[in-house]
């Protein structure tokens, strides 16, 4: 892979603009708004959303419980599909392990918590009543 994709330039590109066009949010206010908030370092740095980025910098992306390490690959000044969004990083393989393992872990708790479908009905309720009565009442 060259670094580049044919709708990019030599020169550098906004930061915010480069996470908006990489689809890791879905608009570039929702993207300044966690480059301002602290969800995201590149070179383990806090930046601005006006940051330029460059091929090689190192990102890290925290969205929700989530968190991403990625490299640039190729910079994207266009919002495209998801598979040219792919291209542009390249996530670690530690990355990877973590974020996998986080979400199994998130799937076996939320499948051993209890299902509560709302406020009981008048015949749950019914129900609820007889069974707590005290015997011999």
């Amino acid at each position: 892979m060259t670094g580049k994709l044919p709708d990019s330039d030599d020169d550098d590109l906004r930061l915010d603009k480069w996470l908006w066009a990489a689809r890791f949010f879905r608009t570039r206010g929702l993207a300044q708004a966690a480059i301002k908030g602290g969800k995201i370092e590149v070179n383990d740095e806090r930046p601005k959303p006006a940051r330029p980025v460059r091929i090689g910098d190192m990102l890290r992306i925290r969205r929700g419980q989530f968190e991403s390490v990625v490299r640039v690959a190729a910079l994207s000044r266009q919002r495209g599909p998801a598979t040219a969004a792919a291209a542009l990083y390249e996530e670690t393989v530690g990355s990877i392990e973590r974020r996998q393992a986080l979400a199994r872990e998130l799937r076996l708790t939320a499948a051993s918590a209890p299902l509560f479908a709302g406020r009981p009905s008048k015949r749950d309720r019914r129900h609820i009543v007889r069974f707590t009565r005290k015997r011999g009442d």
